[in-house]
């Protein structure tokens, strides 16, 4: 049975996990279950070049050094304490929580691919260390096997380098809607994964929530036809659209006169401006989650309007067309 690319970038992050050393792409090539799948030298560069690059843009911190001390061949490990968490005091009973969240986690299936992997390891002559060896099979989460019904098949889809069609919720509370993306890649962010790539519907750059993703996603077009931009940061992008505590952007908004109190208190006054016909005020509102001021916005109806940047803009009127299809569909029942 092939090996999927979730399977193999587990097994990927297990290896260079397992090991203080640098390890050659040749001994990776070897020595992880799924490269030895390539059909040549040359197709297994181009997959483990992409692997780097996902696993860097997952956040996993993927150096690159000297695998000999005497030679000059490249080879890569995982800095282990910038990947590592802290330690974490927690009370009694926060412990006890956690424990049985950890026996709901616990996977056999993950066990034995990570024994496995550490076999191979062994097999191949790397060295492997003992004190990390039984923490790294309990220390990777569920998520990293794709808790996510959808990431396996975008995960893929990045990979060919084809355009995806699927079921989107911007919102819980909200209808599922079609939407056509050139998926660029996936990238976590506090603890969730969103998808990143260009809304061809919107012409637009746009990050989805896999959890808020259906199960049926599908892949189409031409193989190779989508490629993330050069010089394009996926993670920047998830952090200025959803937010990471500090403000992210500034909104220029409209409202009416005596409306919008919670806008009014977030924002500075920038100018006076009357629209269609209604007195009211351009505020300049600072944004630290784009996603949370949409929804605000939204809630005010005609009161409030977006005048920069766009993509806020857009969003703003879908979720207002998302509210109207609710209400009508609703409505003739």
């Amino acid at each position: 049975m092939a090996i999927t690319k979730v399977e193999r970038l587990m097994n990927l992050v297990i290896c260079l996990l397992s090991t203080r050393q640098f390890l050659t792409a040749e001994k990776i090539r070897h020595s992880v279950a799924g490269y030895d799948e390539s059909a040549s030298y040359e197709a297994f560069s181009r997959m483990f070049e992409r692997d780097k690059n996902e696993l860097r843009d997952l956040g996993v911190p993927l150096e690159t050094g000297q695998a000999s001390r005497f030679g000059t061949v490249e080879g890569y490990r995982i800095n282990r304490d910038a990947y590592e968490l802290p330690d974490i005091d927690l009370s009694s009973e926060e412990a006890a929580a956690v424990a049985i969240a950890v026996q709901l986690w616990e996977s056999p299936e993950l066990s034995s691919a990570a024994q496995g992997a550490l076999l191979k390891l062994r097999a191949a002559g790397v060295v492997v260390d003992q004190d990390s060896a039984s923490a790294i099979i309990t220390a990777l989460p569920a998520r990293s096997r794709g808790s996510e019904p959808a990431l396996e098949k975008l995960l893929a889809a990045v990979d060919s380098g084809q355009s995806v069609r699927f079921e989107h919720r911007s919102a819980r509370n909200e209808p599922l809607r079609t939407r056509t993306v050139q998926p660029w890649g996936v990238v976590t962010h506090a603890g969730r994964w969103y998808l990143v790539g260009h809304d061809t519907d919107r012409d637009a750059t746009r990050t989805f929530r896999l959890s808020r993703i259906g199960d049926d996603v599908t892949a189409f077009g031409p193989v190779n036809s989508v490629h993330k931009p050069d010089g394009v940061d996926l993670r920047e992008i998830v952090d200025r659209i959803v937010g990471s505590g500090g403000v992210t952007g500034i909104a220029t908004v409209w409202v009416a006169d005596g409306r919008a109190q919670e806008l009014r208190r977030l924002g500075r006054a920038a100018a006076d401006r009357t629209v269609r016909g209604r007195p009211g005020t351009m505020l300049e509102v600072p944004v630290r989650s784009w996603d949370w001021v949409a929804r605000l916005i939204a809630g005010y109806g005609e009161d409030a309007l977006v005048f920069e940047p766009a993509e806020l803009k857009e969003d703003v009127l879908d979720k207002l067309r998302s509210a109207l299809s609710t209400s009508a569909s609703e409505g003739g029942r």
